[in-house]
């Protein structure tokens, strides 16, 4: 028994401030505990590597291992046959640059989040993402702004529905290991029906919705808007006419008004952007809430007004390219195209949800006043009634 208290207090005496050293100041418990925090503390930094410094070693990492891979696949493709290499190029090409395509255009979404962070405009009030999910049965009931630019978008994305079918056909038809894409009387080659089929169906959704919205609001404009989409229908069909008539006929009637519906389709497209789509004069994209450089530079400046209008007429005009299956022999011009068409749409993203977000404080504007001005009439009336 009394050991055990002798214990106790021969374990606290340890710490108690008379027992100590000659020439030493007594040292209590809370400052031992400050001096093993500190210490730890001083270590840990060298223990742990910054964050930054792990960031770069890992994408130097990234790096080398991406040279590696790049590096053992070229010298694994030049030693291959010269025919061999084409068919290996052309079948990589053909499955993997629609998964190019896709990845590219989220990335590029991705931008766009980061300047409507930056900037003032409220991108989820434009797509209502803060309000509440809509059930199964909400959702045909009317068609919002998420809708349409969702549709928008994939017009843009046809040509990589298109290559999606073709490889889906290949694989179906064990058509992987051959060339037979070129050739016209194969069943994934260039007279399939299932080409133009795919082309067409961004437009024909977003045709319908046109219509769709007619019905629902009755504004006049959303015809107009049906007949812009329902222009690209002719340049897919009579391209894609070439492997079904004779080629003097083609060349004769067909090839011309393949040309005439393209020219249509551009500028009926080109002048729906600026009209309608966009509104230049009020434009508040790259007003970033704290000044930076790349606000300096794109907002408030003419020549940013002069490269959209330029960039957009050019791209709007090769964009029938891709549009046209008799031209997708040059597969290599096509995704030039095609990755062209995805830059014009990232641009036409940031004018259209602007304007989106415009009209959007001009009708809630609209609405304070007129709900202001009752009040302000009953305020006159009351007034006159006391005199």
């Amino acid at each position: 028994m009394f050991g055990g208290v002798a214990t106790s207090s021969s374990a606290t005496s340890n710490h108690s401030p008379i027992l100590r050293r000659a020439s030493s100041r007594p040292v209590f418990p809370e400052e031992l505990n400050e001096m093993k925090s500190g210490s730890n503390l001083q270590i840990s930094p060298s223990i742990m590597p910054s964050p930054i410094l792990l960031w770069r070693f890992k994408v130097f990492l990234f790096l080398v291992w991406g040279f590696c891979c790049c590096k053992i696949s070229w010298d694994s493709v030049m030693r291959m046959s010269a025919d061999l290499r084409d068919l290996f190029l052309y079948e990589a090409f053909l499955y993997f640059n629609p998964l190019l395509l896709v990845t590219m255009m989220v990335w590029l979404w991705g931008v766009n989040l980061w300047v409507f962070a930056q900037s003032t405009v409220s991108y989820p009030k434009v797509f209502d993402l803060d309000q509440n999910h809509l059930t199964h049965r909400e959702i045909w009931k009317a068609i919002t702004f998420s809708d349409f630019f969702l549709a928008d978008i994939l017009t843009s994305m046809a040509k990589v529905f298109s290559d999606l079918e073709r490889s889906v056909c290949r694989m179906v038809n064990r058509q992987v290991a051959t060339i037979a894409w070129f050739e016209a009387d194969s069943v994934c080659g260039s007279h399939s029906v299932g080409i133009p089929l795919a082309l067409v169906l961004p437009y024909i959704f977003r045709f319908f919705q046109c219509l769709r919205q007619y019905k629902d609001t009755g504004e006049k404009t959303t015809l107009f808007n049906a007949l812009k989409y329902s222009t690209a229908i002719p340049v897919i069909f009579l391209s894609a006419l070439k492997y079904h008539v004779f080629p003097d006929r083609w060349m004769n009637i067909y090839r011309p008004l393949w040309l005439l519906s393209s020219v249509i389709n551009s500028l009926y497209s080109f002048y729906w952007d600026l009209t309608r789509d966009w509104d230049l004069s009020s434009s508040r994209i790259f007003m970033f809430k704290n000044p930076s450089l790349i606000s300096n530079i794109l907002h408030g400046q003419q020549w940013v007004l002069y490269w959209l209008l330029a960039s957009n007429l050019v791209l709007r005009c090769t964009w029938t390219y891709k549009l046209s299956a008799h031209l997708r022999h040059n597969y290599l011009t096509v995704f030039t195209i095609t990755l062209l068409e995805m830059l014009r749409r990232f641009q036409w993203v940031f004018f259209r949800v602007d304007n989106e977000w415009n009209k959007m404080n001009h009708k809630q504007t609209t609405q304070l006043q007129m709900s202001d001005s009752p009040k302000e009439e009953e305020k006159l009336l009351s007034t006159d009634h006391n005199v």
